[in-house]
């Protein structure tokens, strides 16, 4: 039996089962976790390990991790066709994590992984629909759509390529050439596979994990996450002619890198709409809306959300939440990797360690960097 969050996207993706104390069930993506044993599984403590990425499996195995338990029919039968896909699917899940962990390494949740946690790798956190959900839900289909539309582009899948699409559009000073990556194809994709991933809804469930209020907000975070990207697709154009004359502009449209998007979506995340659940008589479907009158209608680019965010600063078993308990903070800053927000008011302690790193670094002819040595001392401030 498929674990509750499971219902979505990334579900699949991001779902981890640790079974015995091993990361048993990555395979089925074709992602296998990279570990940094320089920081903690979110709380910044040493000794541990912290998930910061995935690896991607090679083809051989993609055919038959398209038949894994753990994807719906629907989301099985997408992979079938195409069983190269799965490994820009996995690159996507890569994509989404690291770039969580980067947007909010200096927050109280800084996207933190919960190995222990057998539902979800983001832990009972994505159980609640807040503001952190949304940008899960939103930053896992922007990089599903920007690895699938990268994929095209390299010639890794059969069924798409370049987009054509706009050479048909004509210009007076330049004009269309190269191989323009298709968003439109990786859009499409991002949506089939975020839709084969949802089961229905029971007739009356409203609320909850499996409610149709969370179902809508998933799409709509979703959506929100793939019109990121392509809102910012960019355009690049090379000239030809002789001695550098530029008599033929040729452009072609690019992926912006996914740091882009990824920082786009965090922006939204601080400004995300409360909404709740307006079920409308007759035959006309539930829609989402302000959660009061002098809220803002949110449109289709905006993050919505329909629950408070729960308490970050204590460690929370249940939620998957590690707490900020041991976590590095800045005593000078006064955002929100500052001592005085991150600790919660708890305060902080500072210490002093041995620090060895490279230095007087010098490049060598031909071909190396030579580094010394330097031994220093570095404060640190932890909070209690």
């Amino acid at each position: 039996m498929r674990p509750v969050v499971t219902t979505f996207l990334l579900v699949p993706l991001l779902l981890v089962a640790w079974q015995n104390g091993a990361q048993a069930n990555w395979w089925y993506l074709g992602v296998e976790p990279r570990l940094n044993s320089g920081s903690g599984l979110g709380n910044g403590g040493e000794g541990q390990a912290q998930i910061v990425g995935a690896g991607v499996i090679g083809p051989a195995s993609a055919e038959k991790n398209c038949k894994s338990v753990h994807l719906t029919a629907k989301q099985q039968a997408i992979c079938s066709r195409s069983p190269p896909v799965l490994q820009a699917v996995s690159a996507g899940a890569r994509l989404a994590i690291e770039e969580c962990q980067h947007q909010f390494r200096s927050a109280r949740w800084n996207c933190s992984i919960s190995p222990e946690n057998p539902d979800n790798i983001f832990g009972g956190v994505m159980l609640v629909n807040s503001r952190e959900a949304a940008f899960v839900y939103a930053i896992s289909a922007a990089g599903v759509a920007y690895s699938v539309t990268r994929a095209c582009s390299r010639g890794e899948l059969t069924d798409c390529s370049c987009d054509n699409r706009v050479r048909t559009r004509h210009q007076n000073n330049w004009q269309w050439g190269g191989c323009s990556e298709d968003i439109h194809f990786g859009e499409k994709f991002s949506r089939e596979w975020s839709d084969g991933g949802e089961e229905p809804v029971k007739e009356g469930v409203l609320h909850g994990p499996k409610g149709l209020a969370g179902q809508l907000i998933r799409k709509h975070d979703s959506e929100a996450g793939r019109r990121a990207v392509r809102s910012r697709m960019q355009r690049v154009c090379k000239c030809h002619g002789m001695s550098g004359s530029c008599s033929v502009r040729v452009c072609w449209r690019r992926l912006p890198a996914f740091r882009v998007a990824g920082a786009a979506l965090a922006a939204l995340h601080e400004g995300a709409a409360l909404v709740r659940l307006a079920q409308r008589g007759g035959r006309r479907p539930a829609r989402l809306r302000p959660a009061r009158p002098d809220l803002k209608r949110p449109n289709k680019t905006d993050l919505v959300y329909l629950e408070d965010s729960p308490d970050y600063c204590e460690k929370n078993i249940t939620l998957g939440i590690p707490g900020t308990r041991g976590r590095i903070c800045n005593r000078t800053s006064l955002g929100l990797d500052g001592c005085r927000l991150l600790c919660c008011g708890r305060g902080y302690q500072t210490r002093v360690r041995d620090v060895t790193e490279k230095c007087n670094c010098r490049f060598v002819w031909c071909c190396h960097v030579k580094c010394e040595l330097c031994r220093h001392k570095r404060e640190e401030h932890v909070c209690n």
